[in-house]
């Protein structure tokens, strides 16, 4: 239905069709994987947010430039309060495959737009909805960001040094890995069941079940006796000396990872380090103290000064590199690993695969850029749409 939209459209989720109801974070992320893929995403921005498009001027214009998690999707502004505009939702739902929305639970049945309201213009449908506690528990209804879900999970007690306050990973565990990707799994997955029963099903993503899940090896690590919950003591967690960053001469950084005792017996091999205490690699009442020793030998060298003796080997060392600097390293390059579009830098889809080929993504449109054009793909006669347009249910 919508192929005068996606001619160019290319990966193996082409053909399918996802609406998306605009938010922030993780519902957008998970959006933008699936058009990455190939899918065709429309999402349904307020109709609240086209009307600042000319208020705002360039501004506006330049942060909606470079939103990345809006690549590769069509807008169309709605005004979900008014039944006109819910009637237009539920129509971009008969045809599609797959909707998601990130409001707090309820919202989406109150608005008209539940997944009862769509699963009966739709049985086939999936129905993503993510949030932060889930759609149920006694916390489900409460506030929260990022930094919320993945203390309460566990996870954001086990991150950070010994002795210092838990360190918060960016929003890349609740957000993004434990909430965007961890639906778009949920998604593909009752795609697939869909085709089998030829009915969809709800997909409940809370970000603290998808931290929690993260930390799998983690929580068996713990019941194995191999883990203590004393931060900043354990292998991964900055207590082993060789999993580690070290400040580099130059006041870079170089990190190390020779957990394996071949890529560990390298490291000590290239690094020229014939201390005897190196020897005993898994001594944890050791690990302190060679801590030290390795955090003065890194010293005297620049980080390039290591990359030149590790780069190229298993000794499991990388530098420390900031954004801007990743996109110029070599392996990247060669990878095309980040790209350039509409002068804005960011990382390009992935996964790679053997069949299917990625194409560039479009960049972000501003709020109700294909309003009239995703309208007349529904069919809507141009009467339809003028009085749409007129009692301002779509913009």
């Amino acid at each position: 239905m919508f192929e005068e939209l996606t001619n160019e459209a290319s990966g193996p989720l082409t053909g399918y069709t996802v609406i998306e109801i605009a938010g922030i974070g993780p519902a957008p992320f998970a959006c933008m994987i699936l058009a990455d893929l190939g899918a065709t995403v429309i999402r349904v921005d307020r109709a609240s947010a086209v009307s600042s498009n000319t208020d705002d001027g360039a501004d506006t214009v330049n942060m909606a430039k470079s939103d990345v998690l809006n690549r590769n999707k069509y807008s169309i502004g709605v005004d979900l309060k008014s039944p006109k505009g819910i009637q237009v939702v539920l129509r971009l739902v008969e045809s599609a495959d797959v909707l998601i929305e990130g409001f707090r639970p309820n919202v989406a049945e109150k608005l008209g737009i539940g997944p009862e309201d769509c699963s009966k213009v739709n049985k086939k449908l999936v129905y993503g909805r993510m949030t932060g506690w889930g759609q149920t528990g006694p916390m489900s209804n409460v506030a929260g960001h990022d930094i919320n879900y993945i203390a309460l999970s566990g996870v954001l007690s086990a991150i950070g040094r010994k002795d210092e306050p838990p360190v918060p990973p960016l929003n890349l565990v609740g957000d993004f890995g434990g909430g965007g990707m961890y639906l778009v799994v949920g998604v593909l997955a009752a795609l697939l069941e869909a085709q089998r029963s030829g009915r969809g099903q709800v997909v409940d993503a809370a970000m603290v079940d998808g931290a929690a899940i993260l930390a799998s090896m983690i929580f068996g690590m713990k019941a194995s006796g191999f883990w203590t919950e004393n931060k900043g003591e354990n292998l991964i967690d900055t207590g082993a000396h060789f999993y580690e960053v070290y400040e580099t001469k130059d006041g870079k950084y170089i990190s190390i990872g020779a957990i394996e005792p071949q890529f560990y017996a390298e490291f000590l091999r290239l690094g020229e380090i014939e201390d005897p205490d190196f020897n005993r690699q898994w001594d944890r009442q050791n690990w302190p103290n060679l801590k030290e020793k390795l955090k003065q030998i890194v010293l005297t060298k620049t980080q390039q000064e290591w990359m030149d003796r590790f780069e190229g080997s298993d000794a499991c060392v990388a530098p420390v590199l900031t954004m801007e600097e990743a996109r110029f390293h070599e392996h990247n390059q060669s990878r095309n690993t980040f790209i350039e579009v509409d002068g804005v830098l960011q990382p390009a889809p992935g996964p790679r695969f053997s069949k299917n080929t990625l194409k560039t993504p479009h960049p972000p449109v501003m709020p109700g850029a294909h309003s009239r054009q995703v309208l007349q793909c529904l069919n809507y006669s141009s009467d339809e749409i003028k009085d749409l347009f007129e009692n301002q249910a779509v913009k």
